[in-house]
């Protein structure tokens, strides 16, 4: 062991993480030439107290890395967590693509999945209410395959020309920089109000899918419409969703704003720890596929990213799993340089002439130039390909492949006509034979003019609680707008939606709802178009609800990874305590002892236990559901802690599981627990079996009515 490795008093978790930080062969430390350091302390000096010296060149190669270890974020997406895995194919797709991914039943594809939020800096917090990326690159012996998509099966805009406009909306205001990562203020419905295509995601956007409990419990949506391409170049319509294992859950906007303060981290840190304790995340890839022949069978149009295809109309079929199970050796290589691309494709998939992909096919090469500096983004090792690389592309800025010969062009015969071009049939590209002719315009096809079906089928799907959910968030972001005009506008749109949903949003923003508005309802027009005939058409009622686009679902989870508190302090009923942590252990659960003083306490059977978490310095909001275990003494210190009834009480109030075992009753009496001794998912020396049933079902909402009144 080096002399200079800290050798304190450390358990032996904790020296293994030491260990495990240093590289096993113990190389000495050198300048970026390789030369050996002496001294890393001090800059060389004219004596000990006199001038820097400009020859010190450690010094100089140290600061001048330093001040330029940075790169600039994404324009979007900037702030994400990523992992490595792979993806195992069920069944052969060949009747549809050729594409191996898809064909190789059992084939282990490796993977990189980054998973971000859209508006914020790479500094916000994680839990802001807003949109997530779910990016998944594929490895395959056929090149890259990126699959660049979001937690929502839709996009705000129809055409790519408006994405500018729509980040620029909803980033801080360019005059104060206010606010950060938050959709709440008047640019942002500005835009919205004005350009009504942005109303079914603004939906989604609005809903608890926007502030999600884990990452590892969101789904995943390729938003756009693809095409699959089979060997005998017999073209398929396809969107992509994946299906996370542990169910699709989300926190409450109060929890949000909570966890946001108390540790920002809360979902990098989540997918982290998981993957470290082996609680691997998963998700089962679904296709939607539609024949050639139906693709103006239904009453939207596929090519329009602000529509989904109700999995009524084409059911998802699940064709494999993903399986996340390697974090990352190093986040700036890897999760900050990883440069996706929907135009990163593989024989058997192609694109379609949806605008809003055929724009984003142009802006992700242009924005990895900014971001990366070079072309050669791709011989970076996170964006390699593992399928063999040989074209003619030579130089440019940090190249790495060392090209032998003469000819870097094609054809030639000074390289033996290498590299040689492939045939369709050895696995060579082809695209997609469309017929196309027309004239050039600039227009949007009529059958995008449908603003209002969507959203309103939305709406219509969700439960009970999530319309709460959903008028709350709508209440708080028109609340915080500052221009009442702006508000106004909006109120008149939710009222084309939902006339139930605009009157709840109005009584509490305090505004009435415009019998009408000046000028047209969508602006987002061309100056010589007739505004008349730009204006989204009525609402249709094509399907009246689709079970897929709600959480509320009657299937338990699993509780794989589920963070159970059990507060607890000196004294504390082993025989309790242990059977329901042997029972949420067995089920995967993470079982932590809070505590009002950290370190160790002792049981009633004198035995010593680890705690977890100091009670003032974590919180309730951290965990799933919370159990505490009977004994007279840790009951008598836990209720002289004021911090325990409000951990107690914000359980509660978010509709989680909680179980008083025996002398813990006296807990429950001094909480507002005593309030509700006939819900289903409080206990009283209830039985490990049923307290694991109602985590499962992640939160009791139907609780959530009674409990606006608890303060916390």
């Amino acid at each position: 062991m080096k002399k200079d490795m800290p050798t304190s008093n450390q358990s032996a978790k904790q020296k293994d993480l030491v260990r495990n930080t240093l590289d096993s062969s113990d190389k000495p430390m050198t300048t970026d030439q390789g030369v050996k350091i002496n001294n890393d302390a001090n800059s060389l000096k004219a004596g000990e107290r006199g001038a820097s010296l400009l020859e010190d060149f450690i010094l100089r190669e140290k600061i001048t890395h330093f001040d330029h270890e940075r790169i600039p974020e994404r324009i979007v997406h900037a702030r994400g967590s990523a992992a490595h895995g792979f993806f195992e194919l069920y069944e052969d797709l060949s009747a549809y693509t050729r594409a191996g991914l898809f064909t190789k039943v059992g084939q282990k594809t490796p993977v990189f999945v980054r998973f971000s939020t859209v508006a914020g800096s790479k500094g916000s917090a994680d839990l802001a209410r807003d949109i997530r990326g779910f990016a998944v690159k594929f490895y395959t012996d056929e090149g890259i395959f990126d699959l660049v998509g979001n937690n929502t099966p839709v996009f705000f805009i129809q055409d790519a020309m408006k994405f500018p406009d729509l980040i620029h909306s909803v980033k801080p205001e360019p005059d104060n920089e206010i606010p950060q990562a938050a959709s709440a203020h008047d640019t942002f419905y500005d835009f919205v109000s004005l350009a009504t295509e942005t109303l079914h995601n603004h939906m989604w956007a609005m809903s608890d899918r926007a502030i999600p409990r884990s990452l590892r419990m969101m789904e995943g949506f390729g938003i756009h419409t693809f095409r699959l391409l089979n060997n005998h170049g017999e073209s398929h319509f396809v969107r992509f969703h994946w299906k996370p294992d542990l169910g699709v859950h989300s926190v409450t906007w109060d929890e949000a704003v909570k966890i946001n303060g108390a540790d920002p981290d809360f979902h990098r840190r989540d997918l982290w720890e998981a993957i470290e304790q082996g609680h691997f995340p998963t998700w089962e890839l679904g296709l939607q596929i539609i024949p050639e022949e139906d693709e103006h069978r239904f009453e939207f149009d596929l090519l329009d990213a602000t529509k989904l295809i109700p999995e009524e109309l084409v059911p998802v079929r699940i064709v494999g799993k993903m399986t996340l199970d390697r974090n990352p050796d190093n986040f700036f290589a890897e999760t900050e340089q990883v440069a996706f691309h929907p135009g990163h494709i593989v024989p058997g998939i192609d694109f379609t002439n949806d605008p809003l992909l055929q724009g984003r096919l142009f802006s992700y090469t242009d924005t990895q130039l900014s971001r990366l500096g070079s072309p050669n983004f791709h011989e970076l090792p996170i964006n390699r390909s593992i399928a063999e690389v040989n074209n003619n592309q030579r130089d440019a800025q940090m190249r790495t492949t060392i090209n032998k010969g003469k000819a870097a062009y094609h054809p030639n015969s000074i390289g033996g006509g290498c590299p040689f071009l492939s045939k369709i049939a050895d696995g060579g590209f082809n695209s997609y034979e469309e017929r196309v002719d027309s004239k050039k315009v600039r227009a949007r096809s009529a059958s995008f003019k449908d603003h209002f079906s969507q959203p309103a089928l939305f709406y219509r799907s969700l439960s009970a609680w999530e319309k709460e959910h959903l008028i709350g968030a709508y209440s708080f972001e028109l609340g915080k707008c500052q221009i009442d005009a702006i508000k106004s506008r909006m109120l008149y749109l939710l009222n084309h939606i939902d006339s139930s949903l605009a009157k709840r949003v109005s009584d509490n923003i305090g505004l009435a709802i415009p019998k009408k508005i000046e000028g047209p309802m969508n602006m987002n027009i061309g100056a010589d178009e007739d505004p008349s005939t730009q204006q989204p058409g009525k609402l249709k009622n094509y399907l009246e609800r689709s079970a897929a686009l709600s959480q509320d679902k009657e299937k338990p989870s699993p509780i794989a990874s589920r963070q159970v508190a059990v507060l607890v302090d000196h004294g504390f009923d082993m025989k309790g305590f242990e059977k329901f942590k042997k029972a949420l252990e067995a089920e995967g659960a993470s079982v932590k002892i809070v505590s009002p003083s950290g370190g160790i306490i002792s049981c009633s059977q004198g035995m010593k236990h680890k705690v977890d978490a100091q009670l003032s310095t974590t919180e309730s909001v951290f965990y799933d559901a919370v159990f505490i275990p009977c004994g007279e003494k840790s009951v008598a210190s836990l209720a002289e802690q004021g911090k325990t009834i409000k951990f107690i009480n914000e359980a509660i109030k978010h509709c989680k599981t909680i179980a008083f075992l025996g002398k813990a009753v006296k807990l429950r009496d001094l909480s507002v627990a005593k309030d509700f001794l006939d819900d289903k998912a409080v206990f009283t020396d209830g039985s490990p079996k049923d307290f694991i049933k109602a985590l499962a079902m992640h939160r009791n909402w139907e609780r959530e009515p009674h409990t606006v009144k608890i303060a916390v």
